[in-house]
């Protein structure tokens, strides 16, 4: 059994890399996100003992998850794209200009638990092109929602610091189709497309994929 490390040791062994329930009050509005003043009284146990969060103070981030948009219903991806927008010369940051997962079940639906959550800062260079269902098994692959909420609130608490900049990142969510979301890539790199927190689809393979030739 895990044992608990109290708010106070935590935030000590993790330092920039922690985003609790101050930390999230401070950036509420620029969130948009509410919180209930029980969760600043009584916040949620940590259960990551304290040898764990030594080993991963530099590469993780632990962050505490917040279910409630500033309307106080369900804080989802479409919600936070409606706070943050999509138009990187009004506001910075924002969110890719695309629409297609607007009545997808992972943008509309799915939430965050009010928990804590230790997730990576950067991607592990081993595993860069590996297909999704190769990797799978061996990683304990984040939500979408976990990973937009953690790039707005770490650009915010770190001074604007953006995570994956470049990169992108497989997530445990999937499209109607079956097609697994990842998400990320703030920036291209080269400098083709505008700023903002991409989420995309991976194609996967079906029956109704095939191949047709010409003969010249």
């Amino acid at each position: 059994m895990e044992r608990e490390t109290s708010l106070v040791e935590a935030k000590k062994i993790m330092g920039n890399n922690f985003i609790g329930p101050n930390e999230l009050k401070s950036i509420e509005e620029r969130m948009g996100i509410y919180i209930p003043d029980e969760v600043l009284k009584n916040p949620p146990l940590i259960h990551f003992d304290e040898d764990i969060l030594e080993k991963l103070k530099h590469d993780y981030i632990l962050v505490l998850g917040i279910p409630y948009y500033k309307d106080k219903t369900p804080l989802t991806i479409v919600k936070m794209r409606e706070h943050f927008g999509w138009d990187p010369e009004k506001s910075e940051p924002c969110f890719y200009n695309q629409d297609w997962y607007l009545n997808e079940k992972f943008a509309t639906k799915i939430s965050l638990e009010q928990k804590w959550y230790l997730i990576k800062k950067v991607v592990y260079d081993n595993y860069r092109g590996v297909e999704p269902q190769n990797i799978e098994k061996k990683l304990n692959l984040p939500s979408a929602i976990l990973c937009a909420f953690t790039f707005f609130a770490f650009y915010f608490v770190s001074g604007k610091s953006i995570l994956w900049e470049n990169d992108f990142i497989w997530c445990e969510d999937h499209d109607t189709n079956g097609d697994r979301i990842y998400v990320g890539r703030y920036k291209d790199i080269l400098s083709l497309n505008k700023n903002g927190f991409n989420i995309h689809r991976h194609l996967k393979i079906k029956d109704n994929y095939s191949f047709i030739r010409i003969i010249e």
